[in-house]
Protein backbone atom coordinates (compact mmCIF):
# COMPACT_ATOMS: atom_id res chain seq x y z
CA UNK A 1 0.00 0.00 0.00
CA UNK A 2 1.37 3.45 -0.86
CA UNK A 3 0.87 5.71 2.23
CA UNK A 4 -0.08 8.69 -0.63
CA UNK A 5 -2.71 6.39 -1.38
CA UNK A 6 -5.63 8.17 0.88
CA UNK A 7 -9.37 8.24 0.94
CA UNK A 8 -11.73 9.51 -0.64
CA UNK A 9 -11.64 11.90 2.07
CA UNK A 10 -7.90 12.33 2.02
CA UNK A 11 -7.96 12.44 -1.56
CA UNK A 12 -10.87 15.63 -1.38
CA UNK A 13 -9.40 17.75 1.51
CA UNK A 14 -5.22 16.76 0.51
CA UNK A 15 -5.47 17.86 -3.02
CA UNK A 16 -5.39 21.79 -4.36
CA UNK A 17 -7.78 24.27 -3.19
CA UNK A 18 -7.51 28.06 -3.16
CA UNK A 19 -7.34 28.06 0.82
CA UNK A 20 -4.33 25.85 0.52
CA UNK A 21 -2.79 28.31 -1.89
CA UNK A 22 -3.94 31.47 -0.19
CA UNK A 23 -2.27 29.70 4.13
CA UNK A 24 0.56 28.77 2.14
CA UNK A 25 1.48 31.74 0.75
CA UNK A 26 1.28 33.49 4.19
CA UNK A 27 3.56 31.08 5.75
CA UNK A 28 6.36 30.43 2.87
CA UNK A 29 9.11 33.23 1.94
CA UNK A 30 9.59 33.93 -1.24
CA UNK A 31 13.18 33.45 -2.88
CA UNK A 32 15.91 35.71 -0.98
CA UNK A 33 16.07 39.07 -1.54
CA UNK A 34 12.88 39.25 -3.08
CA UNK A 35 10.92 42.15 -1.54
CA UNK A 36 7.22 41.02 -0.41
CA UNK A 37 3.84 42.76 -0.45
CA UNK A 38 1.93 40.50 1.01
CA UNK A 39 -1.51 41.81 0.30
CA UNK A 40 -3.15 38.63 -0.17
CA UNK A 41 -4.02 36.53 2.88
CA UNK A 42 -6.09 37.30 5.80
CA UNK A 43 -3.96 38.25 8.47
CA UNK A 44 -4.98 41.60 10.53
CA UNK A 45 -3.14 44.11 11.53
CA UNK A 46 -1.45 44.71 14.99
CA UNK A 47 -3.11 47.56 16.39
CA UNK A 48 -0.96 48.17 19.48
CA UNK A 49 -3.95 49.06 21.57
CA UNK A 50 -5.29 45.59 21.02
CA UNK A 51 -2.44 44.39 21.97
CA UNK A 52 -2.01 46.33 25.26
CA UNK A 53 -5.35 44.97 26.12
CA UNK A 54 -4.95 41.17 25.72
CA UNK A 55 -0.96 41.85 26.84
CA UNK A 56 -2.88 43.18 30.42
CA UNK A 57 -4.96 40.50 30.69
CA UNK A 58 -2.56 38.39 30.29
CA UNK A 59 0.26 39.56 33.24
CA UNK A 60 -3.34 39.91 35.27
CA UNK A 61 -3.64 35.59 34.67
CA UNK A 62 0.01 35.13 35.32
CA UNK A 63 0.13 36.86 38.53
CA UNK A 64 -3.03 35.50 40.03
CA UNK A 65 -2.38 32.35 42.22
CA UNK A 66 -2.53 29.31 40.27
CA UNK A 67 -4.73 30.41 37.65
CA UNK A 68 -1.94 30.55 34.57
CA UNK A 69 -1.06 27.00 35.80
CA UNK A 70 -5.19 25.32 35.70
CA UNK A 71 -5.45 27.60 32.30
CA UNK A 72 -2.94 25.38 30.29
CA UNK A 73 -3.08 22.02 32.22
CA UNK A 74 -6.94 21.48 32.25
CA UNK A 75 -9.29 20.56 29.24
CA UNK A 76 -12.29 22.70 29.41
CA UNK A 77 -16.03 21.14 28.47
CA UNK A 78 -16.53 20.56 24.34
CA UNK A 79 -18.84 23.44 24.66
CA UNK A 80 -16.25 25.88 26.02
CA UNK A 81 -15.29 27.78 29.28
CA UNK A 82 -18.27 28.31 31.35
CA UNK A 83 -17.60 31.65 32.31
CA UNK A 84 -17.04 32.70 28.21
CA UNK A 85 -20.23 31.40 27.24
CA UNK A 86 -22.05 32.73 29.90
CA UNK A 87 -20.13 36.45 29.45
CA UNK A 88 -21.28 36.53 25.81
CA UNK A 89 -24.87 35.18 26.04
CA UNK A 90 -24.91 38.11 28.96
CA UNK A 91 -24.07 40.94 26.27
CA UNK A 92 -25.59 39.44 23.23
CA UNK A 93 -28.93 39.11 25.08
CA UNK A 94 -28.72 42.60 26.85
CA UNK A 95 -27.30 44.44 24.30
CA UNK A 96 -29.63 43.21 21.37
CA UNK A 97 -32.72 41.77 23.23
CA UNK A 98 -31.58 38.00 21.92
CA UNK A 99 -33.39 35.33 23.68
CA UNK A 100 -29.96 33.53 24.42
CA UNK A 101 -28.25 31.83 27.32
CA UNK A 102 -25.28 30.50 27.80
CA UNK A 103 -26.89 27.06 26.25
CA UNK A 104 -27.10 29.03 23.16
CA UNK A 105 -23.24 29.37 22.95
CA UNK A 106 -20.43 27.10 21.47
CA UNK A 107 -16.95 28.00 20.97
CA UNK A 108 -14.87 26.16 18.21
CA UNK A 109 -11.44 26.10 17.24
CA UNK A 110 -11.93 29.04 14.75
CA UNK A 111 -15.00 29.69 12.50
CA UNK A 112 -13.24 28.05 9.53
CA UNK A 113 -13.60 24.55 11.93
CA UNK A 114 -17.21 25.77 12.79
CA UNK A 115 -18.39 25.77 8.98
CA UNK A 116 -16.96 22.34 8.82
CA UNK A 117 -19.08 20.97 11.36
CA UNK A 118 -22.28 23.12 9.63
CA UNK A 119 -21.64 22.18 6.53
CA UNK A 120 -21.50 18.65 7.12
CA UNK A 121 -24.33 18.32 9.58
CA UNK A 122 -26.47 19.95 6.84
CA UNK A 123 -25.43 18.52 3.86
CA UNK A 124 -24.52 15.48 1.64
CA UNK A 125 -26.53 11.94 2.54
CA UNK A 126 -29.65 11.89 4.82
CA UNK A 127 -30.57 8.65 5.45
CA UNK A 128 -34.22 7.34 6.71
CA UNK A 129 -34.29 3.39 6.47
CA UNK A 130 -33.85 2.70 2.53
CA UNK A 131 -34.24 6.00 1.56
CA UNK A 132 -31.23 8.16 0.91
CA UNK A 133 -31.71 12.11 -0.01
CA UNK A 134 -28.68 14.42 -0.91
CA UNK A 135 -28.99 17.61 0.71
CA UNK A 136 -27.01 21.27 -0.31
CA UNK A 137 -26.32 23.97 0.66
CA UNK A 138 -26.86 27.56 -0.74
CA UNK A 139 -24.92 30.51 -1.38
CA UNK A 140 -27.16 33.86 -1.96
CA UNK A 141 -23.96 36.03 -3.26
CA UNK A 142 -21.32 34.50 -4.72
CA UNK A 143 -18.47 35.35 -5.33
CA UNK A 144 -18.33 33.92 -1.65
CA UNK A 145 -15.53 33.29 0.82
CA UNK A 146 -12.62 30.98 -0.43
CA UNK A 147 -12.31 28.89 2.55
CA UNK A 148 -16.00 27.52 1.95
CA UNK A 149 -15.28 25.70 -0.93
CA UNK A 150 -13.72 22.71 -0.52
CA UNK A 151 -15.28 21.86 2.84
CA UNK A 152 -17.81 19.77 2.42
CA UNK A 153 -16.94 15.74 2.85
CA UNK A 154 -19.10 15.18 -0.16
CA UNK A 155 -18.70 16.88 -3.75
CA UNK A 156 -21.49 18.83 -5.05
CA UNK A 157 -22.95 19.91 -1.57
CA UNK A 158 -23.05 23.92 -3.33
CA UNK A 159 -24.94 25.51 -4.99
CA UNK A 160 -23.98 29.48 -5.90
CA UNK A 161 -26.25 32.24 -6.38
CA UNK A 162 -24.27 34.67 -8.63
CA UNK A 163 -24.82 37.90 -8.10
CA UNK A 164 -26.18 41.16 -9.49
CA UNK A 165 -23.79 44.01 -9.43
CA UNK A 166 -24.32 47.65 -10.30
CA UNK A 167 -21.29 49.88 -11.86
CA UNK A 168 -21.33 53.76 -10.74
CA UNK A 169 -19.47 56.58 -12.76
CA UNK A 170 -16.77 56.63 -10.45
CA UNK A 171 -15.09 53.30 -10.57
CA UNK A 172 -17.08 51.64 -7.75
CA UNK A 173 -19.54 48.62 -7.66
CA UNK A 174 -21.43 46.92 -5.88
CA UNK A 175 -23.11 43.07 -5.15
CA UNK A 176 -26.72 42.62 -4.57
CA UNK A 177 -28.71 39.16 -3.48
CA UNK A 178 -30.20 38.08 -6.76
CA UNK A 179 -33.59 37.50 -4.91
CA UNK A 180 -35.21 36.22 -8.03
CA UNK A 181 -33.34 33.10 -8.98
CA UNK A 182 -32.86 32.65 -5.39
CA UNK A 183 -35.99 32.22 -4.41
CA UNK A 184 -37.07 30.48 -8.05
CA UNK A 185 -34.44 27.39 -7.18
CA UNK A 186 -35.91 27.05 -3.67
CA UNK A 187 -39.27 26.93 -4.80
CA UNK A 188 -38.27 24.22 -6.80
CA UNK A 189 -36.13 22.28 -4.82
CA UNK A 190 -36.89 19.88 -1.50
CA UNK A 191 -33.18 19.37 -1.19
CA UNK A 192 -31.58 22.51 0.42
CA UNK A 193 -30.13 21.58 3.48
CA UNK A 194 -29.69 25.54 4.57
CA UNK A 195 -28.45 29.23 3.25
CA UNK A 196 -24.93 30.63 4.24
CA UNK A 197 -23.73 34.07 3.76
CA UNK A 198 -20.79 36.42 4.99
CA UNK A 199 -21.62 39.45 6.24
CA UNK A 200 -19.32 41.90 5.37
CA UNK A 201 -18.55 39.25 2.73
CA UNK A 202 -15.57 37.78 2.14
CA UNK A 203 -13.38 38.82 -0.50
CA UNK A 204 -15.56 41.60 -1.79
CA UNK A 205 -15.85 43.84 1.29
CA UNK A 206 -19.69 43.96 0.71
CA UNK A 207 -22.41 44.03 3.51
CA UNK A 208 -25.74 42.93 2.93
CA UNK A 209 -28.25 45.86 3.44
CA UNK A 210 -30.57 44.87 6.74
CA UNK A 211 -33.48 44.71 4.36
CA UNK A 212 -31.65 41.55 2.37
CA UNK A 213 -30.83 39.83 6.08
CA UNK A 214 -34.30 39.86 7.55
CA UNK A 215 -35.47 38.59 3.65
CA UNK A 216 -32.96 36.18 3.80
CA UNK A 217 -33.73 35.12 7.57
CA UNK A 218 -37.45 34.84 6.17
CA UNK A 219 -36.64 32.05 3.59
CA UNK A 220 -35.11 30.33 5.49
CA UNK A 221 -38.04 30.19 8.24
CA UNK A 222 -40.74 29.41 5.49
CA UNK A 223 -38.71 26.45 4.27
CA UNK A 224 -37.29 25.71 7.92
CA UNK A 225 -33.71 25.43 7.17
CA UNK A 226 -31.01 27.70 8.68
CA UNK A 227 -29.06 30.60 7.57
CA UNK A 228 -25.59 30.19 8.57
CA UNK A 229 -24.35 33.92 8.83
CA UNK A 230 -20.62 34.19 9.31
CA UNK A 231 -20.22 37.68 11.31
CA UNK A 232 -16.22 37.47 11.12
CA UNK A 233 -15.78 40.85 10.91
CA UNK A 234 -18.67 42.27 11.88
CA UNK A 235 -20.57 43.49 15.29
CA UNK A 236 -20.13 43.90 17.76
CA UNK A 237 -16.69 42.50 17.24
CA UNK A 238 -14.21 43.37 15.63
CA UNK A 239 -16.43 46.15 13.80
CA UNK A 240 -14.78 45.89 10.67
CA UNK A 241 -17.85 47.73 9.17
CA UNK A 242 -18.18 50.87 7.96
CA UNK A 243 -21.76 51.53 6.73
CA UNK A 244 -24.87 50.97 8.78
CA UNK A 245 -25.88 47.60 9.57
CA UNK A 246 -28.00 45.74 12.60
CA UNK A 247 -26.60 42.46 14.41
CA UNK A 248 -29.27 39.94 13.68
CA UNK A 249 -30.49 36.77 15.13
CA UNK A 250 -33.40 34.32 15.29
CA UNK A 251 -34.09 30.67 16.03
CA UNK A 252 -33.85 29.84 12.22
CA UNK A 253 -30.06 31.75 12.42
CA UNK A 254 -26.88 30.20 13.05
CA UNK A 255 -24.37 33.36 13.76
CA UNK A 256 -21.04 32.32 13.66
CA UNK A 257 -18.73 35.30 15.35
CA UNK A 258 -14.31 35.14 16.01
CA UNK A 259 -11.82 36.76 17.72
CA UNK A 260 -9.73 36.57 15.35
CA UNK A 261 -9.87 40.13 13.38
CA UNK A 262 -9.71 41.19 16.79
CA UNK A 263 -6.11 40.66 17.73
CA UNK A 264 -6.18 36.76 18.43
CA UNK A 265 -5.96 34.81 14.84
CA UNK A 266 -3.39 32.16 15.90
CA UNK A 267 -5.44 31.32 18.99
CA UNK A 268 -8.69 29.84 16.50
CA UNK A 269 -11.29 31.12 18.94
CA UNK A 270 -14.60 30.90 17.48
CA UNK A 271 -18.83 31.37 18.74
CA UNK A 272 -21.07 29.71 17.57
CA UNK A 273 -24.85 31.12 18.36
CA UNK A 274 -27.80 28.96 17.93
CA UNK A 275 -30.46 26.75 19.38
CA UNK A 276 -29.78 24.15 21.85
CA UNK A 277 -29.85 21.40 19.97
CA UNK A 278 -27.66 22.96 17.32
CA UNK A 279 -25.41 23.76 20.29
CA UNK A 280 -25.17 20.17 21.27
CA UNK A 281 -24.25 19.09 18.07
CA UNK A 282 -21.31 21.41 17.70
CA UNK A 283 -20.38 20.47 21.37
CA UNK A 284 -20.32 16.57 20.46
CA UNK A 285 -17.91 17.46 17.15
CA UNK A 286 -15.84 18.78 19.45
CA UNK A 287 -15.33 16.26 21.63
CA UNK A 288 -14.66 13.61 19.24
CA UNK A 289 -12.76 16.02 16.82
CA UNK A 290 -10.64 17.98 18.91
CA UNK A 291 -11.56 16.86 22.30
CA UNK A 292 -12.23 20.35 23.59
CA UNK A 293 -11.95 23.75 21.93
CA UNK A 294 -8.64 26.28 22.79
CA UNK A 295 -9.08 28.18 26.41
CA UNK A 296 -6.57 30.74 25.99
CA UNK A 297 -8.53 33.21 23.70
CA UNK A 298 -11.76 33.10 25.94
CA UNK A 299 -9.57 33.67 28.91
CA UNK A 300 -7.91 36.94 27.41
CA UNK A 301 -11.37 37.71 25.78
CA UNK A 302 -13.51 37.08 28.20
CA UNK A 303 -13.07 39.66 30.75
CA UNK A 304 -12.77 42.13 27.84
CA UNK A 305 -15.90 41.64 26.76
CA UNK A 306 -17.60 41.67 30.81
CA UNK A 307 -16.06 45.17 31.28
CA UNK A 308 -17.26 46.36 27.65
CA UNK A 309 -13.72 47.16 27.03
CA UNK A 310 -13.22 44.59 23.85
CA UNK A 311 -16.44 46.23 22.54
CA UNK A 312 -15.52 49.88 23.15
CA UNK A 313 -11.92 49.26 21.66
CA UNK A 314 -13.48 47.55 18.53
CA UNK A 315 -15.92 51.16 17.58
CA UNK A 316 -13.60 53.40 19.14
CA UNK A 317 -10.09 52.07 17.62
CA UNK A 318 -10.42 48.93 15.14
CA UNK A 319 -13.00 50.69 13.23
CA UNK A 320 -11.21 53.71 12.61
CA UNK A 321 -8.15 52.31 12.07
CA UNK A 322 -9.64 49.66 9.23
CA UNK A 323 -12.05 52.44 7.42
CA UNK A 324 -9.31 54.81 7.43
CA UNK A 325 -6.43 52.29 5.59
CA UNK A 326 -9.39 51.33 3.21
CA UNK A 327 -9.39 54.49 2.12
CA UNK A 328 -5.73 54.93 1.32
CA UNK A 329 -6.10 51.96 -0.82
CA UNK A 330 -8.47 53.23 -2.52
CA UNK A 331 -7.02 56.08 -3.42
CA UNK A 332 -3.63 54.60 -4.42
CA UNK A 333 -5.85 51.99 -6.85
CA UNK A 334 -7.88 55.57 -8.00
CA UNK A 335 -4.38 56.61 -9.07
CA UNK A 336 -2.65 53.95 -10.74
CA UNK A 337 -5.16 52.55 -12.69
CA UNK A 338 -6.18 55.70 -13.77
CA UNK A 339 -6.96 55.26 -17.22
CA UNK A 340 -7.89 51.32 -17.18
CA UNK A 341 -11.21 49.64 -17.30
CA UNK A 342 -11.41 48.80 -13.64
CA UNK A 343 -13.77 49.31 -11.02
CA UNK A 344 -13.49 48.76 -7.31
CA UNK A 345 -16.18 47.04 -4.48
CA UNK A 346 -17.35 49.49 -2.39
CA UNK A 347 -15.83 48.75 0.61
CA UNK A 348 -18.44 48.71 3.25
CA UNK A 349 -16.34 46.16 5.84
CA UNK A 350 -13.71 43.16 6.00
CA UNK A 351 -9.97 43.88 5.36
CA UNK A 352 -10.02 43.24 1.83
CA UNK A 353 -10.49 45.37 -1.31
CA UNK A 354 -11.90 43.36 -4.52
CA UNK A 355 -10.67 44.51 -7.65
CA UNK A 356 -12.17 44.47 -11.02
CA UNK A 357 -10.20 44.59 -14.40
CA UNK A 358 -12.32 44.04 -17.15
CA UNK A 359 -10.14 44.88 -19.62
CA UNK A 360 -7.20 41.94 -18.39
CA UNK A 361 -6.30 39.78 -21.02
CA UNK A 362 -5.08 36.68 -18.58
CA UNK A 363 -7.22 35.40 -16.14
CA UNK A 364 -6.38 36.33 -12.41
CA UNK A 365 -5.03 33.09 -11.48
CA UNK A 366 -2.32 33.33 -14.30
CA UNK A 367 -2.16 37.02 -12.98
CA UNK A 368 -1.40 35.78 -9.56
CA UNK A 369 1.69 34.15 -11.28
CA UNK A 370 2.83 37.23 -12.57
CA UNK A 371 2.17 39.12 -9.17
CA UNK A 372 3.91 36.58 -7.53
CA UNK A 373 7.27 36.77 -9.92
CA UNK A 374 7.68 40.30 -8.51
CA UNK A 375 7.19 39.55 -4.68
CA UNK A 376 3.58 40.22 -4.75
CA UNK A 377 1.11 37.98 -3.16
CA UNK A 378 -2.45 38.32 -4.17
CA UNK A 379 -6.03 35.57 -4.36
CA UNK A 380 -7.21 35.35 -7.45
CA UNK A 381 -10.97 35.74 -8.03
CA UNK A 382 -11.59 32.50 -9.18
CA UNK A 383 -11.72 30.60 -6.07
CA UNK A 384 -14.27 32.91 -4.55
CA UNK A 385 -16.45 31.41 -7.64
CA UNK A 386 -18.04 27.65 -7.00
CA UNK A 387 -20.87 26.23 -6.17
CA UNK A 388 -22.77 24.50 -10.01
CA UNK A 389 -26.22 23.59 -9.74
CA UNK A 390 -26.35 19.87 -11.56
CA UNK A 391 -29.35 20.51 -12.88
CA UNK A 392 -29.10 23.88 -14.69
CA UNK A 393 -31.20 25.73 -12.86
CA UNK A 394 -28.56 28.41 -11.78
CA UNK A 395 -26.15 30.12 -14.33
CA UNK A 396 -22.97 28.46 -13.95
CA UNK A 397 -20.12 30.42 -11.93
CA UNK A 398 -17.76 29.96 -14.82
CA UNK A 399 -20.51 32.68 -16.86
CA UNK A 400 -20.39 35.80 -14.19
CA UNK A 401 -18.62 38.48 -15.94
CA UNK A 402 -16.65 38.79 -13.31
CA UNK A 403 -14.90 34.96 -13.05
CA UNK A 404 -11.50 35.73 -14.50
CA UNK A 405 -11.24 39.26 -13.84
CA UNK A 406 -11.08 40.31 -10.09
CA UNK A 407 -8.07 40.16 -7.33
CA UNK A 408 -8.96 39.70 -3.27
CA UNK A 409 -6.40 42.43 -1.87
CA UNK A 410 -5.54 43.10 1.80
CA UNK A 411 -5.11 46.30 2.58
CA UNK A 412 -4.11 45.67 6.58
CA UNK A 413 -0.54 45.93 5.73
CA UNK A 414 2.22 48.78 7.28
CA UNK A 415 1.10 51.42 4.68
CA UNK A 416 4.29 51.42 2.15
CA UNK A 417 3.86 47.63 1.73
CA UNK A 418 0.23 48.08 0.57
CA UNK A 419 0.82 51.15 -1.70
CA UNK A 420 3.95 49.65 -3.16
CA UNK A 421 2.57 46.63 -4.18
CA UNK A 422 -0.52 48.34 -5.76
CA UNK A 423 1.98 50.07 -7.92
CA UNK A 424 3.47 47.16 -9.02
CA UNK A 425 -0.10 45.33 -9.50
CA UNK A 426 -0.85 48.30 -11.81
CA UNK A 427 2.62 48.26 -13.92
CA UNK A 428 1.68 44.82 -14.83
CA UNK A 429 -1.99 45.39 -15.12
CA UNK A 430 -1.64 47.60 -17.77
CA UNK A 431 1.23 45.18 -19.88
CA UNK A 432 -1.56 42.80 -19.77
CA UNK A 433 -4.55 45.20 -21.04
CA UNK A 434 -6.45 44.79 -24.13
Amino acid sequence: MSFTEFSDFGTKLCGESGILTLMDDLGKPLPEGMPSYQLGGGNPAQIPEVAALYRAEMQKIMLEGTEFDDLIARYDAPQGRTAFLETVASYLSRTYGWNITAENVAVTNGSQSAFFYLFNLYSGRFSQGKNVRFKKIVLPLVPEYIGYADQTLEPGAFVSIPSHFKLEADHTFKYYVNFELLENYLSRHDDVGALAVSRPTNPTGNVLTDEELHRLASLARRYDIPLFLDNAYGLPWPHIIFTDATPYWDENVILSMSMSKIGLPSLRTGIIVARKEVITAISNLNAIVALASGSLGQALAGPLIESGRLVQIAGDVVRPYYEAKSREAASWIHQYFSGGDYALHKSEGSIFQWLLMNDLTVPTKEFYKILKARGVIVVPGEYFFFGNSDDGSTPRFETHPHYTKCLRLNYSRPAEEVERGLQIIAEEYKKHRK
